[in-house]
Formats: structure tokens, sequence, C-alpha cells
């Protein structure tokens, strides 16, 4: 742990990608291996499942410490942090002399404390914490909640090992995709030569993102090299039929067995040996366009969905790539063979697998006039991919673009601010937003991003001086301040006070030429809400 900890402080303390990729680069090659898979493992965003509660931690560091309760949760409100709190609030141990091994942490230590009545893993933490230096003791409480953030990216990840091993970041991407799992044999046979095996079994591919088109879409060249289709807002996922089998990955790598049975139907009439790339969308069973995200959402959280769920919001897989045929790996031919590829492959197995149609238009402005189109079907606007463009790694720019539809925006004024995580824990930068409805002020959204560092430090200043109220770490101010927010897609709900959700809130601007009269209402947001 003595090493991870070094490494994690060299992480936090630079903001140099570069920086943060050398530090791991020089951990993986000195760690012993068992150790440096579970820093891979962690720093990638895998967590252990949680043993104690935030409630847990508290009492045992007032058991430990004698402060009241009021004392622990007025610090815990200014540091933002749980495991941070601990770590500042907890004398410093006069004989900390603990070196357990990062990996016995992670395979022994931490999963004990699950097998414990809650006064034993209390007595446990504190029996920890007596022999962990500051920093160690730090990191232990992080894995322990869950939240170790440092500002690395599972991308940067890959490079680092990349770097350390020598070999191509896309062999390293595809072996940690899937389920890849700590131990000093896989992190081993992270650096080991490319197998003829390597892309066999039940592993995906690692994915191939876009990146948005902030420019003159004229500046891409000619149209004519262009590939035009509908970016639709569903659940990115690769369905794999192999070895007699189907199985679906989710972008974020997890298996989706038995959450869509009808796709899995319908992909046993695919030939074995071959990987699709698509979006799994709810479909209307009367329609010719998919239905919100929101309907979706009501399969995502359902792993084995009933009949009536199955009827009323069937799914269809909506695919747009071939990245697999035969057994042959596809990847690196342009996409208009693996486009024709695909064409010839999924003709005739509709409607559950189709696959996403070409938008026509012979130049960019007709292509831009089909665009106004997008959220009468049901899309975000258009994805745009060169037609020679081979299946890349991760979010590489110039091949693959999205070029959406610009965002909805309301005026809000803001009634309530949390402090931020990791480096804005001591800052209020986590707000909710709300509009009129009649003579009040209802919340409609939450957002935490969209101001620049100058901008925040005088909003949480002005906010530590207007607060009328506090409920543990959320303050209600006095509405005074008008924000523009942007959001993807707005939806009836029954579960918002408000009646209306939007999707991926975030600040244009601060709107300092408004008063809060100048607010938009309710009934504006319920106009343009679905569903």
């Amino acid at each position: 742990m003595r090493r991870f900890a070094a490494l994690f402080e060299a992480l936090d303390r630079t903001a140099s990608t570069s920086a943060k990729r050398d530090a791991m680069a020089a951990y993986f090659r000195d760690a012993p291996p068992v150790d440096a898979a579970w820093a891979v493992y962690v720093l990638s965003g895998g967590k252990l499942k949680r043993t104690a509660t935030s409630t847990e931690l508290r009492l045992a560091l007032a058991a430990e410490t004698g402060y009241a309760d009021w004392l622990i949760d007025d610090c815990y409100a200014h540091v933002g942090d749980l495991a941070e709190t601990v770590a500042l609030m907890l004398p410093t141990p006069e004989d900390a002399t603990d070196d357990t091994p990062l990996h016995v942490w992670m395979e022994a230590r931490l999963p004990s404390l699950g097998k414990l009545e809650s006064a034993e893993r209390m007595g446990l933490l504190r029996e920890w914490w007596l022999t962990l230096p500051r920093d160690q003791l730090f990191l232990v409480n992080k894995l322990l909640t869950g939240s170790l953030r440092v500002g690395v990216s599972h991308r940067l990840v890959v490079q680092a090992i990349a770097q350390w091993s020598s070999l191509p970041t896309d062999l390293i991407a595809h072996r940690l995709t899937g389920t890849w799992k700590p131990g000093a044999a896989a992190f081993e046979a992270l650096a080991g030569p490319e197998r003829a095996d390597e892309h066999a079994g039940e592993r995906p591919y690692p994915f191939f993102l876009a990146s948005p088109l902030e420019h003159d879409i004229a500046s891409l060249g000619e149209r004519a090299d262009w590939l035009a289709e509908w970016k639709w807002d569903g659940i990115r996922a690769q369905l794999m039929r192999r070895d007699g089998g189907v199985l679906i990955w989710s972008r974020g790598e997890e298996r989706l067995d038995g959450r869509f049975p009808e796709l899995e139907r319908a992909a046993l009439n695919l030939p074995d040996g071959c990987v699709l790339d698509g979006e799994i969308l709810a479909w209307a069973p009367e329609g010719d366009r998919p239905l919100p995200f929101a309907a979706l959402q009501k399969r995502i959280g359902k792993l084995k969905p009933g009949a009536k769920l199955l009827a009323d919001t069937p799914v269809r897989l909506m695919v747009y790539d071939l990245l697999e045929l035969d057994g042959i790996d596809l990847r690196e031919q342009p996409l208009r063979v693996r486009r024709a590829a695909l064409e010839r492959l999924v003709d005739g197995h509709g409607p559950t697998v189709m696959i996403s149609p070409v938008v026509t238009g012979e130049h960019w402005d007709a292509l831009a006039a089909v665009r106004t189109e997008s959220r009468e079907r049901q899309t975000e606007g258009l994805m745009l991919k060169r037609l020679d463009s081979p299946y890349r790694v991760g979010r590489k720019r110039g091949d693959w673009w999205k070029w959406k539809v610009d965002p909805y925006t309301v005026d809000a004024v803001l009634l309530y601010a949390q402090p931020g995580h990791g480096r804005r824990s001591g800052l209020f930068t986590d707000y909710t937003f709300g509009v009129w409805d009649g003579e009040a002020l209802v919340p409609v959204a939450k957002a935490y991003s969209g101001l620049d560092d100058d901008e925040i430090g005088r909003l949480d200043r002005w906010i530590r001086a207007h607060t009328i109220d506090r409920f543990g770490p959320v303050r209600s101010v006095e509405p005074t301040h008008v924000f523009e927010l942007a959001f993807e897609a707005i939806q009836a709900s029954g579960r918002h006070k408000a009646g209306v959700a939007v999707r991926f809130p975030r600040i244009l601007r601060w709107r300092t030429d408004l008063a809060i009269r100048d607010a938009d209402k309710l009934d504006d947001l319920r106009r343009l809400a679905t569903g």
C-alpha cells in the first residue's frame, strides 16, 4: 500500500497527462504484479462491494476521537469527502508501521468487513486507523467508500500500460475489456505477446467513439467521402455471435445477458463468428421510429423483464458496424467495406436486428436541412463517418463525428448548492435550479459543469454569504441569480416534484443581465415534455 499511496499522491498533485502516464508506467514496472493488477483495476474505475456504511464510518470516528456528531458533520460539509474528513480528524498515529500490500487489502482485509456485525466492523476500522500512516489511512477509506477520484481515465491507464509494456494501445485496451479480473497472472498477460486467438471467446472489442463536431462542417472536405447516419439515443452495445451462443456487451463493459431476450433470439439467426456494433433502442410496438430514451430506462434495470414489459416496450438493435465476420477481425478494413458486408449480413433478419439507414443529402447544406428533422425522429442529430476509416479504439478525432442538434435551453434560478468532490470538495460547485410555477420557484434541474474557475470562486463566496438554510451539506440560498441551462431532452415524470425531468443538464452561462422574475416558467417546460 505504501507504493500505491505514493503513486496516488503523484497523480493527485499534477494536472499533466504525460506526468500521470509516466507515474503509472513507473509503478507498473516496479510494483509486484499482483499489486499492479489491483492498481489497474481501481484506477480504471473498478470498485469493491461496499462493506461499511457512511454512518458506520462517522460513528467509528466519533468513538475514536470523542468529537461530537455536529462537529464531524460540519467538517464533512466543508471538506466534501468522507474519507478525507476521517483522515484529517484522526490524530496522527504514533506507531504507524502497517505496510500491508495493496492486494491483501483488496482481496482479504476490505472484503472481510462484510462478514462482521456492525459493532465488530467499526471496531476493526478503528484498529486499522491506529496502525496506518495518514496517506495510507486516507487511501484505505477511499477504497472502502468506493470514491477513488484522481483525474485518471481508463484510456490513460491503457496508455500507461502500453508505455510500460511497449505494446500497442489498442491491444492493451482489448485485453482489458470484458471480464478482466485482477491478479498476478492477468497483469503479466497484459504485456505478453499477441496470440492467434486473442479476439476469441467472450471478450468484446474496445468501442470506437465519435468526437463532437464543433467546427464548420465544410472543413470535412468532400461530402462524397462521408457516410451520414442518424445519431441514435439508446444503449451502445456489441452483439457477439460466437461458439453457438449470443452475448451482448454494453459500452460500459457490462454483460446484458437476459435483459433483452428478443435480441438474443433474433441474433441466433445470424451466422456464427460475427460481432456487430450498434444501439439498443426502445421501439413502439406499432411505429417507424424509436421511443424516447425514458422508455428504454424501464428495461435497463430489469435482469429478467416480464411479459407485460416485453410487450409494452420492445427493443431493437440498430446496427451500424461489423467488427468480425466468420471469426475474422475486420476492424482494419475501411468502413465502406465493413458497411457493405454488414448490409449483406443483416438483410432479411429484421426488424429486431436492423441496419442503421444511410441519411442522404448530396451536399453539406442538404444534409444540414435533413438534420433539422432529428428530434421529430427521436434522434440526437447525425453521425458522420469517413468511408475509408478503420474501426479505431476509444475517442480518436478525425474519422467519426457526432453532429448533434442544438440543445434545449432554459433560464433558471439558483436555489441550492453543495460541495463538489475531489479537487473541488472545498467549493460549492453542485447546484440546483428552479423555474416559476405560479408565484413559487420549483426545482427542475441539477448541474455542476459549465462555469470557469473564476465564476466558481465568485459564486462560492456569494453562496457562503447568502445561505438562508442548511440541510446537511446542502445550502439553500437567496433566490438571486439566473443561469442559462442546456439539456438534451425532457420527459414527463411522476417521480419529480415539478412533473418533468431533463436529461444531461449543464450550465451555459451566468445570466447577470436577468432578474429572477425573467426566469422561465414550468408551463414552458411541460409543453416541451413528452411521454
